[in-house]
């Protein structure tokens, strides 16, 4: 038996809860997986009262989106990232986000809250040192989707490299973490 097995059977235990509108296990998912999506959030939006209300939405999506849950492509809390990092760069993305930040005061400046991300750092879990691993251009390309929340076109803009080639680095750089992982 391997020691991640009892940490399946209960994501298991949640997900299968969660699909039955389980408010019990809402909360238990909460207390579990909240600092952490919370820590994304902030990462990529950088303002902690909208980095709370993107994690209140990103709690509604999963509770009305948890039918969509596939064990087989991947772990729930890689689910919970990606809904949480795609709901924050949605946020940043709005029209109503880009205009109250340019016409923000000097008490929201961002400033103020670099001190303030201090919720979630992949470091902490050994995800700086596994992207060490990869090869230079795939470590970059990773680094800045994952860490910086840049989407792949902006990835692609941001290193003058086309598009296909910031998605292949990425797949590429993907399947060898998972080797790495296993």
């Amino acid at each position: 038996m391997s020691p991640n097995q009892p940490i399946a059977i209960v994501e298991e235990e949640l997900v299968a809860r969660l699909r039955l509108q389980d408010n019990a296990a809402v909360t238990q998912l909460y207390d579990m997986y909240s600092a952490a999506l919370f820590g994304v959030i902030l990462r990529i939006v950088k303002d902690n009262e909208l980095a709370e209300d993107v994690l209140q939405e990103c709690f509604v999506k999963i509770w009305s989106s948890i039918t969509s849950y596939d064990s087989t492509k991947g772990k729930l809390f890689t689910w919970l990232i990606n809904i949480a990092r795609n709901l924050a760069i949605d946020k940043i993305r709005s029209r109503q986000y880009r205009v109250s930040s340019k016409t923000q005061g000097l008490e929201k400046s961002q400033v103020q809250y670099t001190a303030d991300v201090n919720s979630f750092r992949p470091e902490y879990i050994g995800l700086k040192e596994l992207t060490a691993k990869l090869n230079p251009d795939q470590k970059k390309v990773i680094d800045m989707m994952y860490f910086d929340g840049f989407t792949q076109s902006e990835v692609a803009e941001e290193l003058n490299i086309p598009l296909g080639t910031v998605k292949t680095r990425a797949r590429a750089a993907i399947k060898a973490l998972g080797k790495f992982l296993k």
